[in-house]
């Protein structure tokens, strides 16, 4: 057997072997990476033995709560019968046709087929080609050209960093974005929408979607993507006229709607995806994440019926991964498919705890000297961070106040994100009334810190 490590020694091996995500690895290894060892419905418990209150469930994943006895047993079960076998040289599986099924019985009209991937980065590649690849077969092979948001966040992935408008990944190598993308400005109300009331800023946000569309020519434009929310962007809620606006601009030009679900999909709203929400119709959206609840990867591309009838028309589609449709993430996916749905996770989400949390978030928020635009909807929230709320001035270096935020609040044991300066969360959908109450009286403790921090150190 395998001996028990401590702390220190775990910390050593991480520092001299693991190349972590997104982290200076200098910076991580002087100070040591936090050891998680074990997970509970909505808390987590490290190498020490401190409780944590998990309030971003995972990377935003961890949908049905840790810990979940019934999806291990799914795993084993399937690994027993038949650990793998690849989708391609036609061939299938029990459990991708059990979960392809489901997922047609709880998708929205019109979305009957699915393609699987392993990640929502993988999602957002493939559907980059499904889109391209369906002008193609149309005989339109000059409409190539997808337009995203700056400040959104597809994966990073090269296709999915690109069409993300997240500039300091662009920076970083690879010459980013690659040809054939192109950005709009988000739809931020609070930060860019000035004396505009929110319904006038949507309808002017999406105008920004026509005008770029009509700049580079609605004859080579394939497709506009958008997450319904903006995660880690900053959980940046559009004004209610935006999306209906940029769903009848891409009707009017021709342009494929693609919605990126991989954060919202699978209840985070209380709506099973996202765009329900919002009340717009997508021709594809891209998952991950809650698919599985995190348990293990998996991704998958809705497409619609009339994209899927086109992809078929043009014969083979010479795309796909060896793990697609992998028979042990596609049953522990479909037994998390049918909790969401059969023990009321969603329904919850909307009617109760998803309500009781907007309303406490707000409540316990809003009081703060440096706290601006408290939003949120069903099980995902934010605020900003800001230098003067009555004038909405943010402070100047994005991101080096929300990283002194944070690390009171992890500090605390209490895991919330820094997504520049804005402050989000997004909890295990499981979270009852109760341990909201826990998570933002400790959060309150947090921000009474933080704000003295600030005026400590003089950055107020």
């Amino acid at each position: 057997m395998q001996k028990q490590r401590s702390t220190r020694e775990l910390r050593e091996l991480d520092a001299a072997h693991h190349l972590h995500p997104f982290t200076d690895t200098t910076s991580l290894n002087q100070q040591g990476a936090r050891v998680i060892t074990k997970g509970e419905g909505i808390y987590l418990w490290d190498s020490e033995g401190n409780k944590i209150i998990d309030g971003m469930a995972g990377l935003w994943c961890v949908n049905i709560g840790y810990g979940r006895k019934d999806l291990s047993e799914v795993a084993k079960r399937q690994m027993d019968d038949l650990a793998y076998y690849n989708t391609f040289f036609k061939t299938t599986h029990p459990a991708v046709v059990e979960l392809s099924h489901l997922l047609a019985e709880v998708a929205p009209a019109g979305f009957s087929h699915v393609f699987y991937t392993n990640s929502g980065s993988e999602s957002v590649d493939t559907m980059i080609r499904m889109v391209r690849r369906y002008w193609e077969v149309k005989g339109q092979k000059q409409k190539k050209t997808l337009i995203g948001r700056w400040n959104g966040y597809h994966g990073s992935t090269i296709g999915g960093a690109s069409l993300g408008g997240m500039a300091y990944m662009h920076q970083d190598g690879g010459d980013l974005p690659i040809p054939g993308i192109e950005h709009v400005q988000q739809p931020w109300w609070y930060g860019l929408g000035g004396d505009m009331t929110p319904e006038e800023f949507g309808l002017a946000a999406a105008k920004w979607l026509e005008d770029k569309i009509l700049e580079i020519g609605p004859d080579k434009v394939a497709a506009f993507v958008g997450e319904p929310i903006q995660g880690a962007g900053g959980v940046i809620i559009p004004p209610s006229t935006y999306w209906p606006e940029v769903e009848r601009i891409c009707h009017k030009y021709d342009v494929l709607l693609v919605a990126d679900e991989v954060i919202c999909g699978f209840g985070r709203t209380g709506e099973w995806f996202g765009h329900q929400c919002f009340g717009f119709h997508p021709d594809i959206f891209t998952t991950a994440k809650g698919l599985s609840s995190g348990y293990l990867p998996i991704g998958a591309v809705f497409v619609g019926d009339k994209v899927a009838a086109m992809l078929a028309e043009g014969g083979d589609f010479n795309h796909g991964f060896t793990y697609s449709g992998h028979p042990v993430a596609a049953a522990v996916a479909c037994a998390n498919v049918r909790a969401l749905r059969d023990e009321g996770i969603i329904e919850r989400v909307k009617h109760e705890t998803g309500p009781y949390m907007q309303q406490r978030w707000r409540e316990v928020f809003s009081r703060f000297e440096h706290v601006g635009d408290v939003r949120g909807v069903g099980l995902i929230q934010a605020f900003t961070l800001v230098k003067n709320k009555a004038t909405r001035e943010l402070f100047p270096n994005t991101g080096e106040i929300g990283l002194i935020c944070r690390d009171i609040f992890f500090r605390h044991d209490l895991i919330m994100r820094a997504c520049g300066d804005h402050m989000v969360s997004a909890p295990p959908l499981v979270i009852s009334k109760q341990e909201i109450d826990d998570m933002l009286a400790l959060a309150a403790q947090c921000m009474e810190e933080f704000e003295a921090e600030l005026k400590a150190r003089n950055l107020v």
